[in-house]
């Protein structure tokens, strides 16, 4: 691939990624406030842990999304030769731990790190979800 091209693609899967994450979190805000009326008259200890345990499903099934995107992207294009490679090579690059036991060649090096970008950005997009969520959840439970 070129360069114009890697980062074309790698812009492309990036925004899917995005988008996927974008409606779970929101589909996820949307199953919250359903339930925690309902979890209202069980007592503070459901009413508060419920809401925080359905967020970080959320987020792992998104995370989880993603990672399973990218290694789609790798078996379909003939990068990687089989799936366990593909979404071990996948997860690593995703959270930046980067091994380095699996290595692109030159021309994918950039489009593969869009894939580490997409992870960086995702996580970030997730604490920050997770870290407003607390701050209401505790702020209606306990006010003072």
């Amino acid at each position: 691939m070129t360069l114009s091209q890697q980062i074309l693609w790698g812009s492309m899967y990036l925004g899917l990624c995005f988008l996927v994450e974008i409606v779970l979190l929101t589909w996820c805000t949307l199953v919250i406030r359903r339930i925690v009326e309902k979890w209202e008259s069980q007592g503070k200890i459901l009413a508060t842990a419920g809401p925080i345990t359905i967020a970080l499903a959320f987020i792992i099934a998104t995370h989880t999304i993603q990672v399973w995107i990218w290694a789609i992207i790798w078996v379909l294009g003939d990068v990687l030769p089989d799936w366990n490679s593909a979404l071990y090579f996948s997860l690593v690059t995703f959270t930046t731990l980067g091994y380095g036991d699996i290595v692109l060649g030159e021309g994918l090096r950039i489009f593969g790190a869009f894939a580490s970008v997409t992870g960086l950005l995702a996580f970030g997009l997730s604490t920050a979800y997770m870290v407003a969520l607390m701050n209401q959840v505790f702020q209606e439970r306990f006010p003072d």
